[in-house]
């Protein structure tokens, strides 16, 4: 009964001293009033640290700029190459990604080679690959 009380007291006392600390984190890490702000800001001010107005970091360059081309120049290019199939439909993608992911065979020649390299014994059994689960 006695070792159950003393285990009581440490584990309280253990709760308050934790519960001071968090408390004095929150006090450490409370923003700062206004006033201590502003004062910051005067002796910033005067010891010369604070940058001058407008010479701060320009502004950055716009990427793209002015287009060369008038509204009628882009229309026509567009009917142009719609004309010619060069357009890709709408939701498909990039033009170069659909290139790059396009097949270079067809499916016949595909599973001809597939059987080939299955009869000279070149494919991995199944349930045998790297990915395979463990036993």
């Amino acid at each position: 009964m006695q070792m159950k009380n003393a285990l009581t007291i440490v584990a309280a006392v253990a709760a308050a001293m934790f519960a001071q600390v968090s408390f004095a984190a929150d006090a450490a890490s409370a923003p700062a009033a206004r006033a201590d702000v502003k004062a910051e800001t005067k002796a910033a001010e005067k010891a010369g640290k604070l940058t001058p107005a407008g010479e701060g970091a320009g502004p950055t360059e716009k990427a793209a700029g002015k287009s060369t081309k008038t509204r009628a120049e882009r229309k026509a290019e567009t009917k142009a190459a719609a004309k010619e199939g060069k357009l890709t439909p709408a939701g498909e993608g990039s033009p170069a990604a659909a290139a790059a992911s396009g097949a270079k065979t067809d499916r016949m020649e595909r599973k001809a080679a597939t059987k080939a390299a299955v009869k000279e014994g070149k494919t991995t059994p199944a349930g045998e690959g790297q990915d395979a689960p463990k036993k």
